[in-house]
């Protein structure tokens, strides 16, 4: 059997590291779960007798499917990408994109706000002596989930639009970042807009979306746990969602 690490973090109630704070409301085995039971079969829980009188729980959760470790899929950068062809939503893009080969990408040298550029992935690829084929997972290794739990989670760098496409005209379908996003903190961004008047660096590299078809992978931890920069198999299967922008997904190396 093979070792399986976990890359990927769950949903938390009010978690500091979510700026669309999900909610779990609990429905517990000795109050809302045996009113149900006895709402649902017309019994008293003093008749429950195999259960001790209790009833099942529930959890209740309010998130947006951006949330905790999840795949964008085609449809978040907008409607339409490569060449105007109708974007894939999560529950359209095939199987097949996820569940392959893995490689790790060292950028851990790269500070908050800085841009992780072409030359920076040939040179990560450089230094493990790999070359990309086509099916492959990229994982960019940052090191920033070491701050998830923390305001300073969101200080990050992000991939651009050059850098993104690089990955795509490979045969790259998706690309995974131990961050928030992929992009630069939105508030780099914003700043950056503002002094220049130049908004064409906002989202750059979700937007290259709209020109290749991809994949992202968002929030995913434990990178440093991978033994080896490849020779693992990763599976990111997201969450079939009815015509939705993106799913949760449990990222697993297969090692």
């Amino acid at each position: 059997m093979p070792r399986l690490i976990d890359l990927s973090t769950g949903i938390e109630h009010q978690a500091v590291h979510e700026p669309w704070k999900p909610t779990i409301d609990r429905i517990r085995h000795d109050v809302e779960g045996v009113e149900w039971m006895e709402r649902s079969f017309g019994v008293d829980r003093s008749q429950l007798t195999q259960s001790g009188g209790l009833g099942p729980a529930f959890e209740e959760v309010t998130a947006i499917t951006h949330c905790g470790t999840h795949v964008d899929a085609p449809w978040h950068y907008g409607p339409t990408s490569e060449g105007g062809a109708v974007a894939k939503t999560i529950d359209e893009c095939p199987l097949e994109w996820f569940y392959g080969d893995g490689v790790r990408l060292d950028l851990r040298h790269k500070e908050p706000g800085d841009r992780i550029l072409v030359e920076d992935l040939e040179d990560a690829l450089g230094v493990i002596g790999h070359t990309l084929s086509p099916g492959e997972i990229v994982m960019l290794w940052t090191g920033r989930d070491k701050f998830l739990g923390s305001e300073e989670y969101f200080e990050q760098p992000g991939m651009t639009r050059e850098s993104t496409l690089w990955l795509c005209e490979r045969g790259i379908k998706v690309i995974g970042i131990d961050a928030y996003g992929f992009d630069r903190k939105f508030g780099d961004m914003a700043e950056e807009a503002r002094v220049t008047g130049d908004a064409t660096k906002i989202w750059e590299a979700h937007f290259a979306g709209l020109e290749r078809e991809y994949c992202q992978i968002e929030k995913l931890v434990n990178l440093d746990l991978l033994p080896r920069a490849t020779g693992f198999q990763v599976s990111c299967f997201p969450i079939k969602v009815e015509g939705a922008s993106g799913g949760w997904s449990r990222v697993v190396a297969f090692v």
